[in-house]
């Protein structure tokens, strides 16, 4: 370890990642650490997190403010595949580390950093994401994993940052493990490892409880534009700003908990809590505007896609030959997926009450039963026959 000279860490601001930097020092002989924190909307004071980390012994502390990226080049991309691991979860939490992983490749590079370094545990996804991520964008780069190796518990990593002036956490620590950035948070830990055990109301910060919803419902008109959400209620928004509105809005009608048993990347079953409006709404009105432009075979076909899709995320294969691949499929499926679709928010729910594009397959003429009927009710009859006709054969040869 000790041949890694300048390390770029992954930094937040904790008891973990502030620790790493007197280790790497003085237990892996790493002369130079530089921190990056990466600012994605999880409302944590950043200029505190970066004196910290000098204070820490950093020598240079970066703090780099990519939600707009995060957003239009993360999460967009996967509304448009309807990305949804175990067909629950929209990978709020997954979909930074690979950005995380671009930002510490990019800043190694500026500085001549020959190594990064992350404070993942060994149990975790979030390890996996980030090493391999960092081999798919710079294969030459050694990767550090100090809290992967140290074996330190809680209360030793404490007690080793206080030997280098890094200061005890002062507040009662949470019994929760929680990560947030502005697409929404993940809970866990706690009695939440109890899977029998419901969630109590306090974990729950950006969501509504049903009691405190309000008695009215709410309408949204969400405009996409080839699969990208562009609009709420008619009004044209940059993408940060129309996943902040929606979040509010949907959060506030108690819409975007999650509570499930998911299967990790490392073989361990684990309890979740998530909370993400925007993206869970987004996701079902895309996919039900695509309902409403796409041809039966290309929907159904791309169903399939998008599971594999939302395994890829999750196990941290965002830079990868299949991603990219994927990707240019998912892209040319979405030219003609634009117009609008109208939510209903009502005490927990979030209900798609309408949908209308110009690129519309739906044509009323054939679907109505009234007498504007344009639909040749004659033409099924030989349609039947043919469509039919393997299985008549194969019933008359049974028989016979």
């Amino acid at each position: 370890m000790g041949r890694a000279k300048k390390v770029v860490l992954a930094y937040s601001g904790g008891v973990d990642t502030s620790v790493c930097i007197p280790y790497l020092k003085h237990e892996w002989g790493i002369e130079e650490v530089i921190t990056l924190a990466a600012d994605l909307g999880q409302g944590d004071e950043l200029e505190p997190i970066r004196q910290k980390a000098l204070d820490s012994g950093a020598s240079v502390s970066l703090v780099g403010d990519v939600q707009e990226e995060f957003v239009r080049d993360y999460a967009f991309p996967s509304i448009q595949a309807n990305a949804l691991y175990e067909n629950r979860y929209p990978l709020t939490t997954a979909l930074a580390r690979p950005l995380i992983a671009k930002i510490l490749v990019d800043a190694a590079a500026e500085y001549g950093a020959d190594a990064v370094a992350h404070g993942c545990t060994g149990k975790g996804n979030d390890q996996v994401r980030f090493d391999v991520a960092i081999a798919a964008l710079n294969p030459e780069l050694k990767v550090l994993a100090p809290a992967r190796e140290w074996g330190m518990s809680r209360e030793q990593t404490i007690a080793y940052g206080e030997k280098y002036g890094i200061p005890s956490p002062v507040k009662k620590s949470s019994p929760y493990s929680i990560d947030r950035n502005l697409l929404g948070r993940s809970i866990e830990a706690g009695i939440l490892e109890d899977a029998w055990t419901e969630p109590p109301e306090e974990i729950y910060l950006i969501t509504k409880a049903i009691a405190d919803t309000p008695d009215q419902p709410a309408y949204v008109e969400i405009g996409f534009e080839r699969g990208l959400p562009v609009s709420l209620n008619g009004k044209a928004l940059p993408p940060l700003q129309l996943v902040t509105q929606l979040n509010t809005i949907a959060g506030d009608h108690g819409v975007g908990r999650i509570d499930m048993v998911e299967n990790r990347l490392v073989g361990i079953k684990s309890r979740e809590i998530y909370e993400a409006p925007a993206m869970l709404v987004l996701i079902h009105a895309h996919r039900d505007l695509e309902s409403l432009t796409l041809t039966a075979d290309l929907a159904q076909y791309k169903r399939g896609i998008e599971e594999t899709y939302g395994k890829m995320i999750y196990n941290g294969l965002w830079y990868s030959p299949l991603k990219a691949a994927l990707d240019a499929f998912i892209q040319s499926s979405q030219e003609r997926v634009t117009g609008t679709v109208r939510v209903k928010f009502f005490k927990g729910n979030a209900t798609i009450v309408g949908r209308q594009s110009a690129k519309s397959l739906y044509d009323e003429g054939l679907a109505t039963y009234t007498e504007s009927d344009e639909f040749d009710h004659k033409a099924a009859e030989g349609f039947i026959y043919v469509w039919g006709l393997p299985t008549r054969v194969w019933s008359q040869k049974l028989r016979g």
